[in-house]
């Protein structure tokens, strides 16, 4: 039994009209991350340990401070994203679900803007 029509497989939607742009979406961030993990980890090892002078200093070069930014943008988008997946899989009551899809972007926006606005400070105040 068909549950797409021509038009659906033609487009390559599915049944939730999306296609598989969520599916490209979570692989692409994942590239990010693996790209963007290495970058970010030199100069934080570096900062570990040191003064709030020494973190300036090295978060003050533009390419580390952007690094920063780029990796929790990326990472909270992308964690976002897989706790969709999750949640939409695993939570079948349907208001429950509503709420925690909810909490969620709600959440992962606000940690990734206090982490953002917290490099920001660092590096260019």
């Amino acid at each position: 039994m068909q549950f797409r029509t021509d038009r659906q497989r033609v487009q390559g939607l599915g049944t939730s009209h999306s296609g598989v742009h969520h599916w490209w979406s979570q692989r692409l961030t994942a590239v990010g991350m693996l790209i963007l993990v290495p970058l970010f980890l030199f100069p934080f090892v570096r900062a570990l340990g040191t003064d709030f002078e020494t973190a300036r200093e090295i978060y003050g070069h533009p390419f580390n401070a952007v690094v920063a930014i780029l990796t929790l943008a990326v990472g909270f988008l992308h964690l976002k994203q897989g706790l969709q997946v999750v949640i939409e899989d695993y939570v079948h009551d349907k208001p429950v679900r509503t709420a925690m899809l909810v909490a969620n972007v709600v959440l992962c926006a606000a940690f990734a803007f206090t982490g953002i606005f917290a490099v920001a400070k660092i590096a260019f105040a």
